[in-house]
């Protein structure tokens, strides 16, 4: 495996090895062992996630607060996602500053998110199925989002031609400005 340092600290991107063949491919998702010795960290992933999106799909950017906050290892199954992730940590000097990356099925790359950041993502493809391992269960009381057109964040979303499609919740989610570092 392959691993990747981002502009935030404890933050990667992971590559991993992909066989293929005149079947198709194989490759090993997530190996515990080979997650620690690569990047150094020591992560309990105790949930999985999985989501369905169409073309167009956004959604984010999302977070948990207190003891409820979320490392994630997230990756695309099927399709192209622009994947995006904001720093909300109190002290870090990259607070409120963001990455955008375009996460695959054809590389099958991955992205660690330590606690401490919003998540979100667009579907870019037709259809996504997107999946992410936590280390801490959701909890419903702690789920708090950041508006993902926040002019703060001066994330560039592509146009893609029509609207996108948001949840109602999403579409109201609070400004930078308005949320508590973590």
């Amino acid at each position: 495996m392959r691993v990747e340092s981002t502009v935030f600290a404890d933050c990667f991107v992971l590559y991993p090895r992909v066989f293929k063949d005149e079947r198709g491919y194989f490759f090993e998702s997530y190996n515990h062992a080979v997650f620690e010795a690569t990047t150094g960290l020591k992560v309990n992933f105790i949930q999985d996630n999985q989501s369905h999106s169409q073309r167009g799909t956004l959604r984010g950017l999302h977070f948990q607060t207190g003891a409820h906050q979320q490392a994630k290892l997230v990756r695309v199954i099927q399709g192209e996602v622009l994947d995006v992730i904001v720093d909300l940590r109190r002290d870090s000097p990259t607070y409120g500053q963001h990455l955008s990356i375009v996460l695959n099925d054809s590389e099958q790359q991955q992205l660690f998110i330590p606690r401490g950041f919003a998540h979100g993502f667009l579907a870019l493809s037709e259809t996504v199925i997107f999946a992410y391992k936590c280390d801490n269960y959701y909890a419903k009381e702690a789920e708090q989002g950041l508006f993902y057109n926040d002019p703060a964040l001066a994330i560039d979303w592509p146009v893609l031609g029509e609207d996108f499609i948001i949840s109602d919740k999403d579409a109201h989610l609070p400004y930078l400005n308005q949320v508590d570092p973590l």
